[in-house]
């Protein structure tokens, strides 16, 4: 069992006064007359964002906030991952591994941590709780930049051996959006010894076969339209990602509109107006943590990682993740769910869940829906001797 060090996070003063500095003199430019979000991140928006970034964002208050968790890092397979670890109520909470993604950080569970580890104080009840353990992903935020990219498979073998060696459990749920939904179907499939169950509030994988009836065309002909105007970020992180470093590592204003323009478009907002999903706070504080650990670079790298893993495909041989399997739908995700048929030709569904409102950032944008759905399916699972 590896060593397991405490984690504190103490941005240098010297760190943030470059990061001001870099905001205050970046070279503002023009924006297509006719220009909302369409072409991108908004020229007027990011220009209030940046003046209160400078003039009322906190980053010690956020850093505090931060800290709130119990944070530690453990060397896994050589490679030092960062993880929240919040131990349960009760005499038998669930291990519960949730996974986040790209833009967002380990942040985006603030709101979910402890009224999963402690529902009691939540109006709940003791029985519900969780052991709930959330890595940064390698190349992200406080954990290791690994020395190529890792695609989302690779990373879950290192979660779970997160799990399994490093904590001690025998087995967990998992739980995921983004490529934490990938990497949780990765750990269904090839680990699924110790992973018992897992639940995604996204599809990421695809099957062999490809859509099958007029329902399933119908979904796969709109998908590809929708992702027309999405696919240039991913092309370009999956193809040469340090390329695109070079213009941001030392652009904090650059990283703030890479990533506000996937908040803005991915999140269920009210028209564009992003801060009906999402605070300045809030997305100010991830932006933060890309910047004060420097990772733009290396967080981009999964796509990379996961084209040369095989890209979306889970099987050749159509083997499915045969682990039950939860999936929460949520209305405005912007990788649109297929018809349920398609989804159980991948997994072994055990629960559908279609959201009244939410988008792509479930964790922040409606956690109390996501919340609910993760412990109601758990309860099913306890039922059932998990």
């Amino acid at each position: 069992m590896s060593l397991i060090h405490p984690f504190k996070l103490d941005v240098p003063e010297a760190t943030l006064q470059h990061i001001r500095t870099r905001i205050e003199e970046f070279p503002w430019h023009e924006m297509p007359v006719d220009g909302g979000w369409e072409y991108g991140s908004n020229l007027d928006y990011m220009k209030a964002l940046c003046r209160y970034w400078l003039d009322e964002y906190n980053w010690k208050q956020h850093e505090t906030e931060i800290n709130q968790f119990p944070h530690y890092i453990a060397e896994v397979d050589g490679l030092d991952l960062h993880f929240i670890h919040e131990k349960g109520s009760g005499e038998n909470p669930m291990p519960l591994l949730i996974s986040h993604g790209w833009p967002g950080s380990v942040m985006e569970f603030k709101e979910l941590i402890e009224p999963l580890a402690h529902p009691e104080r939540f109006g709940g009840k003791v029985e519900d709780a969780f052991d709930v353990i959330a890595p940064s992903l390698p190349g992200f935020g406080f954990s290791a930049k690994p020395p190529r990219p890792f695609g989302p498979r690779k990373m879950a073998g290192l979660f779970n051996t997160l799990m399994t060696d490093t904590l001690g459990y025998e087995n967990y749920l998992a739980q995921g959006g983004d490529w934490g939904g990938a990497i949780c179907s990765w750990l269904g499939f090839d680990h699924a010894t110790a992973c018992r169950a897992i639940h995604i509030n996204i599809l990421t994988m695809r099957h062999p076969a490809g859509p099958q009836g007029e329902a399933e065309e119908a979904w796969a002909a709109k998908f590809d339209q929708d992702q027309i105007m999405q696919d240039g970020y991913r092309t370009q992180q999956a193809t040469k990602p340090q390329t695109l470093s070079y213009a941001m590592m030392d652009s904090p204003v650059g990283v703030a509109a890479w990533l506000i323009e996937k908040f803005n478009a991915w999140s269920d907002t009210d028209g564009d107006d992003i801060e009906s999903s999402h605070s300045k706070d809030d997305l100010l504080t991830n932006i933060m943590i890309y910047l004060v650990t420097g990772t733009f670079n290396t967080a981009s790298w999964i796509y990379y990682g996961r084209r040369e893993e095989g890209g979306r495909l889970l099987s050749e041989k159509d083997e499915r993740v045969e682990v039950p399997t939860a999936a929460a739908l949520f209305p405005a995700e912007m990788l649109a769910w297929p018809p349920r048929t398609y989804v159980e030709r991948l997994y072994n569904i055990q629960r559908w869940t279609e959201m009244p409102r939410g988008g792509h950032f479930a964790a922040m944008e409606e956690p109390e829906l996501l919340l609910n759905d993760i412990r109601d399916f758990a309860r099913s699972l306890r039922a059932n001797n998990f």
